[in-house]
C-alpha cells in the first residue's frame, strides 16, 4: 500500500508536489494506472489511480473516498517540554503519531534546556509517521509556548500534570480518567517540573499524576502517557 499526505485536495484530480511526485516515480517506481492512497489529514481516506506519472507532477484521480477513517473515541493532547536532544522529541512525535495522537505543544518550563523549536522538522516526522501507519488524521503540532502562557488558555476536558516531587499524593491514569473523553496532560523537562509549576497547575484544575516508581526521560514519559489513554479508550 502506498500513501500520500494530500492536505489540500478538494476535488476528485490532484497532483502531488515536485517531491512527491519524485519519491512516487523515481523512488517507488509507480506508473500510470498504478492504485494508490491518499490521506488529507483530516479524516479522509482516498482511493486514486496515476493518470499521469511525470515525475515532476504527478497526477491522480480520486476513486473513492472514506470520511472519519479509524475514528477515534477520545482527543489526546500532550503538552511537553522539548528534549535537549532533539532526536529524543522527534522519536516521541513518530510513535506518539503511530500509536494515536490528537495534539502536542511543547512547553517551555523554567528547566527547559531547550527553548527554541523548528516546527517544519517536526511536522515532516509527524507526516512521515502518518503515511507508515496509515492514520487519516494528521496530529496538530503547536508552537513552543511558555509554560505560564499555556496554562492561560481554556481547556475543556480533563487535565493533568505528572510529576516525580515525593510529597505530593498522586494517582495512576487508571484512577484519574474517564473513557472517551478530551485528555490535556502535562510533561516535564529532565529536571522535572519546579515545586511552582506544579502548583499553579493544580490551582488551575490538573489533577496530579504518577506514572510508577521508575523516573522516566521527557519523551518516554510522554510516550507512556500516550499509550496509557489509548489503552483506556481501546
Amino acid at each position: 500500500m502506498h500513501i500520500f499526505y494530500t492536505p489540500d485536495i478538494y476535488q476528485n484530480t490532484y497532483t502531488l508536489n515536485e517531491e512527491e511526485s519524485k519519491h512516487c516515480v523515481r523512488v517507488l517506481r509507480l506508473s500510470k494506472g498504478t492504485i494508490v492512497n491518499l490521506v488529507d489529514g483530516v479524516g479522509g481516506f482516498y482511493t486514486a489511480e496515476i493518470t499521469d506519472d511525470h515525475p515532476k507532477k504527478v497526477s491522480l484521480f480520486i476513486l473513492s473516498v472514506e470520511t472519519e477513517f479509524h475514528k477515534r473515541n477520545h482527543y489526546l493532547h500532550i503538552a511537553v517540554a522539548p528534549t535537549k536532544n532533539i532526536d529524543r522529541m522527534e522519536w516521541f512525535l513518530e510513535k506518539a503519531t503511530e500509536l494515536g495522537i490528537d495534539e502536542v505543544t511543547p512547553i517551555i518550563t523554567d528547566r527547559s534546556e531547550r527553548r527554541v523549536v523548528k516546527d517544519d522538522r517536526l511536522n515532516k516526522v509527524i507526516t512521515s509517521a502518518v503515511k507508515q501507519s496509515i492514520k487519516a488524521y494528521h496530529p496538530k503540532l503547536n508552537e513552543a509556548i511558555s509554560f505560564d502562557d499555556f496554562l492561560k488558555q481554556p481547556f475543556d476536558g480533563q487535565q493533568l500534570i505528572a510529576h516525580c516531587i515525593d510529597d505530593q499524593k498522586k494517582e495512576y491514569i487508571s484512577a484519574l480518567v474517564q473513557p472517551q473523553e478530551k485528555y490535556l496532560i502535562l510533561i516535564g523537562p529532565e529536571g522535572d517540573f519546579t515545586s511552582e509549576e506544579v502548583d499553579l497547575a493544580l490551582n488551575k484544575g490538573f489533577k496530579p499524576l504518577t506514572l510508577g516508581e521508575n523516573r522516566l526521560r521527557t519523551e518516554t514519559a510522554a510516550l507512556a502517557v500516550c499509550f496509557e489513554i489509548n489503552y483506556l479508550n481501546r
